[in-house]
């Protein structure tokens, strides 16, 4: 299952220069999984031809509203779409939707989407100067009264840009799924960490972070606030705190857990540390043995220490299929888990999985992207809480 599984996307654009990226961000939406059609006022057409946009969704464009009603078809309260999608929104559009003013095909299925109830997420994309103006931000802050997702632009060169395109596609999923986290708090950790040898060297293991992260998107999508701890880069629709060793990693997992209403702990944190060398080990020098001391297990610790909901991560190399069930039920007892994951080692990496769920004597399997994993980790901790 992916981000935007079986969802019907209306995709607003407007005519800021960002224009130029929908063709993209219409090709990732479907990838992810959506169904795409596309409007768009008549300055987006100035700037990208709805002939690009037809070929990005493999369906018509609406470049104007006609006796068919498209606004209506497409996101009144029997309309096919889903969530309306306005990326990017110009602050011309932003103005118009908060005074309920409809002169162009996406201001006037944003009326509709907002009259319908249907969730409507916008990506604005300006000046910077036209960002800051008082009318702008009242705009933006009226329309977050009436429920709009925002997808917040990087500030660069002066400009407020439109976010990327799996910030985008985080918060439609937000916007489309069921929230049964809502108001809940999920600290996530992800990727390798890191043991220093000295200031050159170090010790850490094969993990790309995708698994961790998938989890934490997927928690995000079902309405809860996300902590993604993790050596690794920021994300735009998660608090992220960046850690490098194996303390670290529990420190911040310690300092966010009394906030928390479960911790994932998805990382491949290292099971051994060193005394770390104040300066580089000259080479050279013949043999040299490096004395490897064990770390203390997070999810033990924060088992033990919190009232929450954790899960753990098994990875194991070797073994058949019963074997690595039987490890992943032991790490369940051992630290009182919600529930375990158990995956075989050789999936780090690689955007495929095939992992196990096991809680007691169930166990399930699940098989292909990391991010369907992802989901299911999320809906069994939905269910868990």
């Amino acid at each position: 299952m992916e981000a935007l599984t079986d969802a019907n996307v209306a995709l607003g654009v407007t005519g800021s220069i960002a224009a130029v990226k929908t063709v993209e961000l219409a090709h990732e939406l479907r990838r992810q999984g959506a169904s795409v059609r596309a409007l768009t006022t008549p300055d987006a057409t100035g700037i990208i031809h709805p002939w690009a946009l037809e070929f990005a969704t493999e369906r018509p464009v609406v470049t104007e509203i006609t006796g068919a009603v498209e606004h209506v078809e497409l996101c009144g309260r029997e309309g096919w779409a889903d969530v309306l999608l306005i990326a990017p929104a110009t602050a011309n559009t932003v103005g118009k939707i908060a005074a309920a003013v409809d002169d162009t095909p996406v201001t006037t299925a944003a009326t509709t989407a907002l009259g319908a109830g249907l969730p409507v997420v916008i990506a604005p994309a300006m000046h910077e100067p036209m960002y800051d103006h008082p009318g702008v931000i009242d705009a933006l802050d009226r329309l977050e009264e009436w429920g709009v997702q925002f997808v917040a632009p990087h500030i660069e060169e002066g400009k407020a840009k439109i976010a990327s395109a799996p910030a985008v596609v985080a918060e439609l999923a937000r916007a489309s799924a069921p929230d049964p986290l809502a108001g809940r708090t999920v600290v996530v950790t992800a990727g390798a960490t890191t043991e220093s040898i000295d200031p050159i060297r170090t010790l850490s293991n094969r993990a790309s972070g995708r698994t961790g992260r998938a989890v934490a998107r997927a928690c995000y999508a079902l309405g809860a606030d996300v902590v993604v701890v993790q050596n690794g880069p920021e994300l735009p629709w998660a608090e992220t705190e960046a850690v490098e060793s194996a303390a670290e990693m529990r420190a911040a997992v310690e300092a966010h857990a009394p906030m928390a209403d479960a911790v994932v702990s998805a990382a491949a944190i290292a099971d051994y540390t060193v005394d770390t060398a104040p300066e580089k080990l000259r080479s050279g020098r013949g043999e040299l043995v490096v004395e490897l001391e064990p770390t203390p297990k997070l999810i033990d610790a924060v088992a033990a220490e919190h009232d929450l909901a954790v899960v753990g991560f098994k990875a194991e190399t070797g073994g058949d299929d019963a074997d690595l069930i039987a490890r992943t039920r032991e790490l369940q007892e051992r630290a009182g888990l919600a529930f375990a994951v158990g995956n075989d080692a050789s999936v780090m990496g690689e955007s495929e999985t095939r992992a196990v769920l096991v809680d007691g004597a169930e166990s399930t399997w699940v098989e292909g992207s990391k991010a369907a994993l992802g989901r299911r980790v999320a809906e069994r901790l939905a269910a868990a809480l």
